[in-house]
């Protein structure tokens, strides 16, 4: 029979709860998809699964890796709903891929291997913390942006193309059309801070306005 649950199961639940929890504190003060409660409660799950995978198979036999095994397709599953497709971007691959390594923290910690989870933990929250910050202290990160370049000269939309070609910037979304006696070309494209200062200076140097706006996808709940 199995048997009840012992101190040694409710630490190891106990701490995988805290460890998912500050890693979902991280992301909650983000502002990002899978705050506190989704990380402790796929911390607490991936522990609890894998003690119980233990359990199972010391009371009835098998393989006691059967039951926790499963985990990994489940987390693939959770993470799957934290990834969203917006105006051609997909965003949310941070949070899904945090999520599939606070499944792998609970596991540690549900076969009672507190060391390498308290480790994975904190290189994990170090990863988020200090290199985000660094992304965004240099502009490394890639932000969606809407580009319209007006002028006068009706080859605008080629030399725009040719421009945005020798940067290597992909863009989508291209429209051209014309406004009160000047040509407009508009598209949208990924492109970290540098780039777009890059692209804005060089696009101005055609005579012509050049305006560059931040498009906000929308948030995944």
């Amino acid at each position: 029979m199995l048997h009840g649950l012992n101190t040694y199961e409710i630490t190891r639940l106990l701490v995988a709860a805290v460890l998912g929890g500050a890693v979902g504190l991280e992301r909650e003060l983000s502002h990002k998809p899978a705050g506190i409660r989704t990380n402790m409660l796929i911390c607490l799950g991936a522990a609890l699964f894998t003690i119980l995978s233990y359990d199972m198979a010391s009371a009835f036999g098998g393989d006691h890796t059967r039951i926790a095994a499963q985990i990994i397709p489940g987390i693939g599953f959770i993470g799957a709903g934290v990834v969203i497709r917006e105006r051609g971007t997909v965003i949310g691959i941070t949070s899904a891929a945090t999520i599939f390594v606070v499944a792998s923290i609970g596991m540690a910690v549900g076969a009672g291997m507190y060391g390498i989870g308290v480790v994975a933990a904190a290189i994990l929250l170090a990863s988020l913390v200090v290199i985000g910050r660094l992304e965004q202290r240099f502009g490394l990160h890639l932000r969606l942006m809407n580009f319209r370049v007006t002028a006068t000269s009706d080859d605008i939309a080629e030399r725009v193309r040719r421009i945005v070609d020798e940067l290597g910037i992909t863009t989508r979304r291209w429209n051209t059309h014309r406004t009160d006696g000047s040509l407009l070309a508009e598209f949208e494209a990924e492109v970290t801070v540098p780039q777009e200062r890059d692209l804005v200076t060089r696009l101005s140097a055609l005579n012509a306005h050049c305006e560059a706006r931040p498009i906000r996808p929308v948030t995944a709940l």
